[in-house]
């Protein structure tokens, strides 16, 4: 088949698109590891995990085989395909329209990636015109102003490329046109100069102005901001947009903050230039500034790929403009904020002060402790709300809680509306914890489109199977068939599930475990992370026999590591287990017929949901005991009988959660 070329266009989408970890995740176990995931790697036979994958960089390693690379090399050395082929399956998978490149659109193609070039070559001499002339007796006014006012060191104002825009109309034009031969085209292009009604003659955008370079992640000069020195408006002045630079899309500091963000796992954003300058001059090279605009999601987007907490601070003044300042800078964050998949924080510094005046009077050391103290953005709005409200009043009661009830609407992730429920019932009861339970629930009600949490009575509970089309369904079944339907059991919450749900579950984890090897360490995390263990006495030695003779292959007790790969496991048990198994009902385990070898081919969605039945049966026996302890009329401590009340929610939520992940249809087969 004759492969055609792509466009750079959608091979640059792709690559945007494309999740390391997720690509290579479906191929290889990753374990966290810090910043990385750690896994075995599929280029060589190794004992020991050498392959690491950073999601911050987009690259893999092998310090094995020194295979490295992107997902796109990952998935040619695997597959051994061609580039082209590799990005087209990508494509598909991440729903990115294909280009392809005619003969006629490849001369294109490589006219604009020239045009490209020589706009990189103007605007680069166009930052060392206005460097030079920032150092001459027309440009003394706008150093003095750096020097002064500012407090910037010379090696600052070098680094930082400022420069200064001569007051004449025609000064760079005269300069770029007359001296360097540039077409006039390609400079108004570079969004230099400006074209006069005659259409012969030209003018410079930027007169009498400080300048500051805005430069790409790798560093090249993409546009200007320029600050007046006079009353000339507006106050500042930035490069409009052109085939380089896009305002929306880009983050100045960034190609200097990047490496800062990814080793500190946050972003400091600031109102200005000048802060961002203030900040790094003072060693704190973590701050970007957004060129005035609310955040986008595509500059989201570029910062959330060098912090691996995905956490972003805003750093606004702390008087009334800043706060609006504040609010306009989050723009597309919001939602994701809302939604919990953003750590989004709040800075204002005393005083009213912006970070520029704040360092000039402190040092590093009081901004990074402020830092380290920053509200997350809910905490923040929910100090906002009662700011300056006397809470015993009733009218300014009501004015608070309506404003505290408007937040609680927003918050679209069912985790973080409890969490925000309890700390504004705690705000609301002025101290006293008596009242923490009651204004729970009342602001749990209050909300509109909101369900109240389901009074403790009854819960669903399922158990995935699969079973053939053949065999006829029954009404004990309490299982969900993949194929075609699910069938819900209801039992009382006080009620333990029955022996044989339990048994159902932990038996498809043990099958896995032992015929699957690539998930063994999912396993192992899994049971780890929700501390569960096997409830059936013969799950429970077979479990720790497993245990025993995987981690016999190293025996040294100070560094023991278990061999989750290994192929003999199930003969091994057989072997030295034979009679201690005997009349245990678990020899089934050790062998797949037809059936369930069928049924565990889906072993992820079937691994998910029998997890997902074990942590259940252990959450509701913790609703039980909360329960019992926030309903209990012992003189117990009111504040530990709030804290019950908290793990009580939390507890409900993850078993929602829970009924979901147990939950397998037929668009999750679909997807396998």
């Amino acid at each position: 088949m004759n492969i055609p070329r792509l466009h750079p266009d959608t091979i640059e989408e792709v690559k945007a698109k494309v999740d390391i970890v997720d690509v290579i995740g479906g191929h290889v176990v990753l374990k966290k590891r810090g910043k990385d995931y750690l896994g075995s790697c599929p280029f060589h036979q190794e004992k020991s995990p050498s392959f690491a994958v950073s999601p911050v960089k987009q690259m893999y390693y092998c310090f094995g085989c020194q295979a490295g690379g992107s997902a796109i090399d990952f998935l040619m050395e695997l597959g051994k395909q061609s580039f082209t082929e590799v990005v087209l399956d990508l494509a598909r998978r991440y729903q990115v329209p294909v280009q392809t490149l005619e003969p006629e659109q490849r001369q294109e193609l490589q006219r604009r990636l020239s045009q490209r070039e020589q706009l990189y070559e103007i605007l680069a001499i166009t930052a060392n015109f206005y460097q030079h002339a920032l150092n001459q007796p027309q440009g003394e006014k706008a150093l003095t102003y750096l020097q002064e006012e500012r407090a910037f060191s010379d090696d600052t104002i070098q680094s930082f490329q400022l420069g200064y825009a001569p007051a004449g109309w025609e000064t760079l034009v005269n300069y770029l046109i007359a001296q360097k031969h540039f077409p006039p085209q390609a400079i108004i292009a570079a969004g230099l100069i400006i074209p006069r009604k005659d259409e012969t003659s030209y003018y410079d955008r930027f007169r009498d102005r400080l300048m500051i370079p805005i430069c790409d992640l790798r560093g090249r000069v993409i546009g200007f901001g320029g600050r007046t020195l006079s009353d000339e408006q507006p106050k500042y002045l930035n490069s409009p947009e052109t085939e380089l630079f896009d305002k929306g899309n880009t983050l100045y500091g960034l190609d200097r903050a990047k490496n800062t963000i990814s080793k500190t796992d946050r972003v400091v954003v600031v109102e200005g230039y000048f802060d961002v300058i203030a900040l790094h001059a003072a060693g704190i090279d973590s701050a970007v500034a957004a060129l005035g605009t609310a955040l986008s999601s595509a500059q989201v987007k570029q910062l959330v790929k060098f912090t691996e907490s995905k956490q972003i601070i805003l750093n606004f003044d702390a008087d009334k403009a800043g706060n609006i300042a504040a609010e306009r800078a989050i723009g597309e964050v919001r939602e994701l904020a809302y939604q919990g998949q953003l750590q989004l924080r709040i800075l204002n510094l005393p005083t009213g002060k912006d970070a520029d005046e704040f360092l000039k009077n402190n040092s590093q050391a009081d901004y990074l402790e402020l830092l380290d103290r920053a509200p997350l953005w809910l905490d923040w709005q929910l100090e906002q709300a009662i700011a300056g409200q006397d809470l015993t009043q009733a009218e300014q009661y009501q004015t608070a809680t309506q404003k505290i009830v408007k937040l609680l609407q927003n918050i679209t992730d069912v985790t973080t509306r409890i969490h925000y429920l309890q700390k504004s019932a705690g705000l609301l009861s002025v101290g006293d914890a008596r009242m923490i339970p009651l204004l729970f629930e009342n602001l749990q009600t209050t909300i509109k489109g909101l369900k109240p949490l389901p009074a403790p009575r009854s819960i669903a509970i399922t158990a995935p199977v699969n079973r053939s089309k053949s065999s006829p369904s029954t009404a004990d079944d309490n299982r969900i068939d993949v194929e075609h339907q699910e069938l819900v059991a209801v039992v009382p919450v006080s009620i333990h599930p029955s022996q044989r749900l339990i048994e159902r579950a932990e038996g498809l984890v043990l099958r896995i475990y032992l015929h699957y090897p690539i998930h063994r360490l999912t396993i192992i995390d899994a049971l780890d992370s929700a501390n569960l263990t096997f409830t059936l006495a013969h799950h429970r030695l077979l479990w720790q026999q497993i245990l025993d003779r995987s981690s016999s292959v190293c025996p040294n007790s100070e560094n023991e590591e278990i061999d989750y790969l290994d192929d003999r496991l199930i003969a091994k048990l057989q072997d030295t287990m034979a009679e201690r198994f005997r009349g245990m009902q678990i020899e089934h385990l050790f062998n797949l017929d037809e059936h369930t070898a069928e049924e565990i081919q889906r072993s992820p969605l079937v691994l998910r949901a029998a997890i997902a039945c074990l942590e259940k049966f252990a959450c509701e026996q913790k609703c039980k005991d909360y329960l019992s302890k926030i309903r209990s009329d012992d003189p117990e401590d009111v504040t530990k009988k709030s804290e019950y009340l908290r793990e009580w929610t939390m507890t409900k939520q993850r078993l929602q959660e829970l009924d979901r992940q147990r939950n397998v249809t037929i668009d999750d087969l679909v997807s396998l």
